[in-house]
């Protein structure tokens, strides 16, 4: 009989060397297995963990799944929620993704898999893309500079509230917040500006008057979260007279018919971009969005791009303002904000290009008629309304009876939101029917009279509850040529693809990034996620219809915890720098809460991520560094010398393990018993989580609290910046203080699943970027514990067979016994002290190699930071390897004056087609070497559509939206 079928593992699926290959990669570094590379790279010292058992039965709870099992898993799990027609509003609505959008974007890992575009020249076509969606948001706003996207909707109320403060000039004063927000943008924001001392009241708009004492600002309801079109002008104008500054939450749907913010007078604006083609996911991810006037452009928090040139003159895209950036300002950084929601923000930004002005506005049409046939037959019931001006959303009066009419919804299949016990919310959206206004309709009373069957706006056509005239919007939007010239699918899908060509993502090579983890996501864990048992549930959803949902995410974050050696874990927090910014503030909750509110100091060693400083100001907590010592490790007899000195006021030490220098430091259990004795907590920073798990547990170490990478270790696709995923894990004691998230829901009897968790909400929605959470559920429930040790191994054992081959060329800065741990710091800067090759100049050459850039110049200025992962084939690392002995030959010809530096293929790198095509060809290196400089190159070769990024000139003419055709020549002139 022939032996049945046993399906290939996932895991030899996932790593890049097995068999042969790897044994190639252990015999180069000097290990006799990966067992034996743990012995040598691992200190003794440390509690290393066993290496643990395969389970017998292998479930999605221990992992071990084939791929086909988890995915059914998955899809079992998915129908085990109960999805009902949303309508329930605050901010999440129900949109129609393009097909198009969904297969060539949302399923495409040209978009999905593409890093954060810091090396500009390789990332033109998501730049772009980002660049649509600051210009969609700048038009609809009326405001001209606006940044790729932030977290969430609530995170961009509460960046608003913290620009303020930072741009008003007199004494403290109190930021005002609009009662009609939604309430979880009151309650993100207002715990965000209470970590900082900010002052912060909620008030009814009508309340604000010109007399009164000074202000820093206001953030007002365009619409409000009951529904209510409000004239903003009059508040405007009182706050400006009392010295502040305005922020206007609006909804971008909305604002294709009502008057800008930009019109009346507002300084921000903010808002989600969600309703624009992005899936309910659950709460998240979802593009929040800010824009600001130009007063305000150096204030703005997150990324911006902006239009430059390159080197031959052309238009390039590159990210501007980089100043502000957190790892460059560290703890004077305008946010902590390091992973925004860029693949979103690029739907939304195609759902605009898709759709164009015209489109958007029949879409809003079509939302508010909807909402005027409800109220019509809401009335023809016999029941009254709260308010006659409304966009999407109806709140109508059932003295006493809202919780009935809202049970009778549910089981209709309807959800609607509970405003109180008189009034009962109905948000209508794009995929609103005639046929949902009349079921609605049908729950809001025991039975429908005749004439309430079918409501109508009128025998005369005429609308019973229009916009208010005084409120449209009378400006012009979206009036760039690429809102008008892909309509067609066929011209839309050849758009998509050709900004895809321009980019490097991890379909087409390694991408080397130190720090970053950019490794396999594979297919496998992307085929659920989309579905509308998943993507298609509101985040305030009853309990009873979200029991997939909740069993998936208790059984990640269960596994996330026992991996890291914590005892919980909160699945909040939308990006690693989030992450960071909730476990400090955990440690802060738990401080004040036991009367220590003296630790008010934080300890960064100094070649930390630049967001833990960040995070930590953004905390209310104060900064000291840490010193260095020459191995790279924690400089141990300064950190005495601080806890000496300022024992009693530490509050942390946050480190990042293995160190930033890319080394397992030995005395991390010394550093974190210092701490300890002091009184402090310790933070363990998750970005380097890939080579620990399997392997030790931060937790072990001594953490207290660390935050973790979803998009990192456990392979949820950076999308070109977003979205990121950064769960809290914390010891007993500080879980009481993790994000619970906001309260409320459709029903107010709901239970309450936030563990026990009793801090300040992080996000929108109670479990922030759901919707990519399957992702990395499918991960974990296909690897073992055992899995995960042979995947963090492999990782290690690639970074070393890289570091210890190029060793010759390029010198790895730290090493302990001559091995690295997941990463390794090339140090170039005796090379440019010799010969003024700069570590830019080898990242820029690298690209005509056909590679994206490592880590430039971070941990340590003039060195690049190379982190292969454990995804990457052999020949993909001998293909990296040759491509640096190449480059280091050409600095060797610098070095010897055969070639001029300015003259040489490093400094003129990277080389465009039309650059190597170009008559006459006047350059001291051939177009060969420009072109295909190693061999087997001219039959597979990415050109980058722009030469090397002038960043100067960009800074001086900058521009943050899309330019008209004319704009670059008139810069030229």
């Amino acid at each position: 009989m022939t032996a049945p079928h046993t399906p290939a593992r996932f895991l030899d699926r996932h790593l890049g060397t097995t068999g042969a290959d790897l044994d190639a990669v252990l015999t180069r570094i000097g290990a006799r297995s990966l067992e034996d590379l743990a012995v040598r790279v691992v200190p003794a010292t440390l509690p290393v963990l066993d290496p643990p058992q395969q389970p017998e039965r292998p479930d999605a709870v221990v992992g071990g799944l084939s791929e086909d099992e988890a995915v059914g898993a998955l899809r079992s799990l998915a129908a085990l929620n109960d999805p009902h027609t949303e309508m329930i509003g605050r901010g999440y609505h129900p949109t129609v993704t393009p097909a198009v959008i969904v297969r060539d974007v949302l399923s495409n890992p040209a978009w999905t898999t593409a890093y954060t575009p810091y090396q500009a020249e390789i990332s033109q076509g998501r730049l772009e893309a980002q660049l649509l969606f600051q210009t969609v948001v700048a038009d609809l706003t009326g405001l001209p500079v606006a940044c790729t996207s932030l977290l969430d909707e609530a995170t961009a109320v509460a960046e608003a509230v913290l620009l303020m403060t930072r741009a008003h000039r007199g004494p403290g004063a109190p930021v005002l917040l609009d009662s009609g927000l939604h309430p979880q943008l009151i309650e993100v924001a207002s715990a965000r500006a209470e970590a900082l001392g900010i002052d912060v009241e909620v008030v009814c708009i009508s309340t604000i008057t010109e007399d009164g004492a000074p202000l820093t600002g206001a953030v007002l309801a365009h619409t409000t979260s009951r529904g209510l079109v409000q004239d903003l002008s009059g508040a405007i104008a009182a706050v400006h007279a009392r010295g502040g500054l305005v922020a206007v939450d609006a909804d971008p749907l909305a604002l294709t018919l009502l008057t800008e913010p930009g019109a009346v007078g507002a300084d921000i604006a903010v808002g989600t971009a969600q309703r624009l083609g992005v899936p309910l996911f659950f709460g998240g991810p979802h593009p929040g969005f800010m824009s600001v006037t130009e007063a305000l452009r150096r204030q703005l928090p997150g990324r911006v791009v902006g239009v430059s040139r390159d080197t031959e003159g052309r238009e390039a895209y590159r990210l501007a303002l980089q100043t502000r950036e957190q790892h460059i300002r560290r703890e004077k950084a305008t946010s902590n904000i390091c992973t925004a929601q860029a693949l979103l923000a690029v739907v939304a930004a195609f759902y605009a290009v898709y759709h164009g002005p015209e489109g958007l506005v029949s879409i809003a049409e079509h939302v508010h008629r909807r909402a005027e046939h409800l109220a019509v037959g809401a009335c023809a019931l016999g029941l009254a309304l709260e308010h006659e001006e409304f966009f999407d959303t109806v709140s109508v009066r059932l003295p006493g009876a809202a919780r009935r009419a809202i049970e009778r919804a549910e089981a209709l299949g309807y959800n609607l939101r509970m405003l109180d016990a008189d009034h009962v919310g109905v948000s209508v959206n794009e995929t609103t029917t005639d046929d949902d206004v009349t079921t609605v309709l049908r729950a809001l009373a025991d039975s429908l009279p005749r004439a309430a069957q079918e409501p109508t706006p009128g025998t005369d056509g005429a609308s019973r509850f229009p916009l208010p005239t005084s409120l449209a919007r009378t400006s012009s939007f979206l009036t760039h040529p690429s809102f008008h010239r892909y309509r067609s699918e066929t011209a839309l899908v050849r758009y998509i693809r050709r900004l895809a060509d321009r980019d490097l993502a991890l379909d087409r090579t390694m991408i080397p990034l130190g720090s970053c983890t950019l490794k396999l996501n594979a297919a496998a864990q992307s085929a659920v996620w989309l579905s509308p048992g998943l993507a298609g549930i509101h985040p305030y959803a009853p309990t009873s219809q979200t029991r997939g949902w909740r069993l998936l995410l208790d059984g990640l974050a269960d596994r996330l915890a026992r991996l890291t050696g914590y005892d919980r874990c909160s699945l909040q927090p939308a990006s690693g720098a989030q992450g960071e910014l909730a476990g400090l503030l955990a440690v802060r909750g738990y401080l004040w809460a036991t009367g220590q509110q003296q630790r008010d100091l934080v300890l960064v060693p100094a070649s930390a991520h630049g967001t833990n400083a960040a995070s930590a100001a953004g905390a209310g907590f104060s900064v000291t560094v840490v010193a260095t010592a020459e191995d790279g490790s924690i400089d141990i007899d300064h950190l005495r010398e601080l806890l000496a000195e300022y024992g009693q006021r530490v509050a942390a030490i946050m480190l990042t393990y293995p160190s930033t220098h890319g080394v397992f430091e030995p005395q991390v259990t010394e550093v974190t018993a210092l701490v300890h004795d002091a009184g402090g907590q310790v933070y363990i920073d998750g970005a380097n989580l890939n080579a620990l798990t399997g392997l030790l547990r931060p937790g072990d170490l001594g953490g207290d609290v660390s935050h973790l990478n979803l998009h990192k270790t456990f392979a949820i696709p950076h999308g070109g910046g977003g979205p990121g995923v950064g769960p809290v894990v914390v010891k007993e004691h500080l879980a009481p203080y993790l994000p619970a998230g906001p309260t409320g829901s459709a029903l107010p009897t709901d239970e309450d699943h936030d563990r026990g968790f009793g801090g300040a909400a992080a996000m929108g929605a109670r479990f922030g970027s759901a919707g990519v959470m399957p992702l990395a559920w499918t991960y974990l429930a296909t690897l073992t514990d055992a899995d995960l040790r042979r995947a963090t191994l492999t990782a290690l054992a690639h970074a070393s067979y890289l570091s210890q081959t190029l060793a010759d060329v390029f010198p790895t800065l730290y090493t302990h016994r001559g091995h690295v741990a997941h990463e390794c710091v090339l140090d170039l800067r005796a090379l440019t002290a010799a010969t003024g090759v700069t570590a830019e100049d080898v990242a820029k050459r690298l690209i005509d190699y056909g590679f994206h850039a490592p880590t430039l110049s971070f941990p340590v200025a003039g060195t690049l930071m190379v982190e292969p992962t454990e995804s990457e084939p052999l020949a993909e690392l001998d293909r990296f390897i040759a491509a640096m002995r190449s480059i280091r030959a050409e600095i060797d010809e610098v070095a010897s004056g055969a070639v001029a530096l300015e003259d040489s293929v490093l400094r003129r790198s990277p080389h465009t087609l039309a650059a190597v095509t170009a008559e006459p060809w006047q350059r001291p290196y051939s177009r060969a070497t420009a072109a295909f400089p190693l061999a087997g190159m001219e039959t597979d070769k990415y050109f980058p559509p722009v030469s090397r990024v002038d960043n100067a000139w960009g800074d001086r003419h900058l521009m943050c939206t899309c330019p008209p055709p004319d704009a670059f020549e008139a810069h030229e002139a």
